[in-house]
């Protein structure tokens, strides 16, 4: 038996060439896929941001992941097979929010985390019995230890990080957040013996923990570092600013070698926090500045993430963020026009507001462009706010804003490392906002 793995591209540019992504990290979950799919199958894995994909090659089955940005392509690719008679099997964020729909394109659909249920998918598709929909609950990450195949993943391009998990979820309940709802606002945490397993199995020292909040159950982040700090590696996560509050958290992530995280302040307006139910935000709220102070007194380097759009939010408002950004002189930021995720309760509330555009189906919708506003915002129009995004992202960007934030000696110039990485990155980061900015989702 022979199952392909698929990562779907987001799309193509305005010229109608396809999208090729240079800052692509490797597609963990389908290498997790594949390490839990039983010996004596053939795997392949195909990432079409790279990957030309042969419908007619000889395969089983083909298993592809869902985003919702990734959904209309994902769509595509799956009527190819199916047109030759080639079963789909499509999981992911996706499919889990919103089976009913996935359904309509794919021959079964996987709900939650694979670690339970995927080898019985592939023993009923090896027997021709593969059941419209299998529904999985959410749990650890790679339980028994599985490791993933990452040999399939050599060859391919990605960026010189390799990616692993810690724990899956994040007891937080914002309100935007696709997470909280796949999840349940739960967080599983493996056990810290199989990462660190993980980690000497491999050769690379920098990491990325793709967790959606490392700290979100701040003791067994803590056992984590604790085991990290013999290992002698630098690391990277998605952390909640919250963690500053807790002095020994902070001390412990510094010695296991963390170099920064990804922080999502979300928003300078603590009435958009209150309503984005962002509770540590607000209990760290002073315009984030004593949080600020205790990043950038450790050496972290952050990666600042805003939610742009919410109802208090102007166009003014919002340029003013890219400004408090360039001022903290952040390692990097992410300047995100508010998305209304299928099944969230984000997307319930603006559907009963009817403040939804493109049909309430953004992802699907064919005039829609990626980083464009998909709903009616309150104080200015969805043009507006989209305009004020992309201003945002062109503003971080711009050469003098890359050379003010370089000059900060506790953070961006702290080792010569951590200045070749900011030198490395940010041009890099440049030139894939230039370039995502008004894709068209999927290739036809």
């Amino acid at each position: 038996m022979r199952v392909t793995f698929i990562k779907p591209t987001l799309g193509r540019m305005a010229d109608g060439a396809p999208f090729v992504d240079d800052a692509r990290m490797e597609p963990l979950q389908l290498a997790v896929l594949a390490g839990l799919t039983p010996r004596g199958v053939d795997v392949e894995l195909l990432d079409d941001r790279t990957d030309r994909i042969d419908y007619d090659e000889p395969t089983d089955l083909v298993a592809i992941t869902v985003e919702s940005f990734t959904a209309r392509r994902a769509y595509e690719i799956s009527s190819e097979y199916r047109a030759r008679g080639v079963p789909v099997v499509m999981g992911g964020m996706h499919a889990t929010l919103i089976p009913d729909e996935v359904a309509q394109h794919a021959d079964s659909v996987f709900t939650g985390d694979a670690e339970t249920l995927w080898e019985r998918v592939v023993a009923d598709a090896h027997e021709g019995r593969l059941h419209p929909r299998y529904d999985a609950p959410p749990g650890s990450p790679q339980a028994g230890g599985v490791l993933p195949r990452r040999d399939l993943l050599a060859g391919k391009g990605y960026l010189p990080l390799t990616l692993l998990q810690f724990g899956r979820g994040c007891r937080y309940r914002c309100e935007f957040c696709a997470v909280g709802a796949y999840f349940a606002h739960s967080q599983y945490a493996r056990p810290v013996a199989e990462v660190v397993a993980e980690i000497r199995s491999q050769p690379r020292r920098n990491l990325f923990f793709v967790d959606d909040n490392l700290i979100a159950d701040p003791e067994a982040a803590k056992a984590l570092f604790r085991a990290l700090v013999p290992l002698r590696i630098r690391w990277v996560s998605q952390a909640s600013v919250d963690q500053v509050a807790d002095p020994e958290l902070m001390r412990l992530m510094v010695e296991s070698g963390c170099l920064g995280n990804v922080i999502g302040f979300e928003s300078l307006d603590p009435a958009n926090l209150r309503q984005m139910r962002k509770g540590p935000n607000l209990a760290a709220f002073d315009r984030y500045a004593g949080a600020v102070a205790t990043l950038r007194a450790h050496g972290l380097q952050t990666w600042a993430a805003f939610a742009l759009g919410y109802d208090h939010d102007t166009s003014d408002s919002i340029l003013a963020t890219a400004e408090w950004a360039i001022a903290n002189r952040f390692t990097f930021a992410a300047f995100n026009v508010l998305m209304p995720y299928p099944g969230t309760p984000l997307y319930d509330r603006l559907a009963a507001e009817d403040r939804l555009l493109y049909d309430g189906r953004w992802w699907l919708h064919p005039a829609y462009r990626f980083n464009s506003a998909a709903f009616r915002p309150v104080r200015m129009t969805a043009d507006e706010l989209t305009e004020a995004t992309w201003a945002c992202r062109w503003r971080w960007s711009s050469p003098g804003s890359i050379v003010r934030r370089a000059l900060d000696r506790r953070t961006n110039m702290g080792s010569p490392f951590r200045f070749a990485l900011y030198c490395a990155y940010n041009p890099l980061y440049r030139r894939e906002a230039l370039k995502r900015q008004g894709l068209r989702l999927g290739l036809r």
